[in-house]
């Protein structure tokens, strides 16, 4: 292909995402409006492609943006470390996005309440984190803390970094939440 004017301006990233709205773009099309320029061997939809084809844990998602490194993404062609910062910077605005607006007033009645709340930024995380949820008599959250993070297959740490804060604040409960991401990569 090797230049976007070659495509049908109909087909075109800037003009479909105009015509029919960002839904009718694939995650390719809306990679290659964040890339805006390809090089003279590729387009930036060749380029999203490419990137895309490094996509191998996520069924074709565009979550695997928040863990594949900016030094993977500057080794393919046409992706430079200022790219590669904005298509990270794009990683995190979603994983924040995706957090609850407030956690003040959220009440936790079951398990899969928490599950919910810590689902979409644990998932894709490579090292083990350890949260505490602190909450009130009525379940309300109050707070929630990272206590520590370690690597891929441990984490280290003590009774007392996992209470003082809770007591200081003098919370009457605590949940604590913790990943294992070693057992989705034994998994593959």
């Amino acid at each position: 292909m090797g230049n976007i004017k070659d495509i049908p301006t109909s087909e075109r990233p800037y003009e479909k995402m105009l015509m029919y709205g960002e839904s009718a773009l694939t995650n390719s099309e809306l990679l290659s409006i964040i890339i805006k320029t390809g090089t003279k061997e590729k387009s930036s939809i060749e380029i999203a492609q490419e990137i895309m084809s490094k996509n191998i844990d996520y069924s074709n998602s565009l979550r695997f943006l928040q863990t594949i490194s900016i030094q993977e993404l500057s080794e393919i062609n046409g992706i430079g470390t200022v790219k590669a910062i904005e298509l990270k910077a794009v990683g995190e605005i979603a994983k924040r996005i995706s957090k609850p607006l407030k956690i003040n007033r959220l009440k936790i009645k079951t398990r899969d309440d928490v599950v919910n709340l810590f689902m979409e930024e644990l998932q894709n995380e490579k090292n083990e984190v350890l949260k505490i949820v602190m909450l009130d008599n009525k379940n309300i959250v109050k707070r929630i803390s990272c206590i520590a993070v370690g690597n891929e297959n441990n984490i280290f740490t003590n009774i007392k970094a996992i209470l003082s804060e809770p007591i200081k604040n003098q919370i009457p409960k605590i949940i604590l939440i913790h990943n294992h991401p070693s057992r989705k990569s034994n998994a593959k």
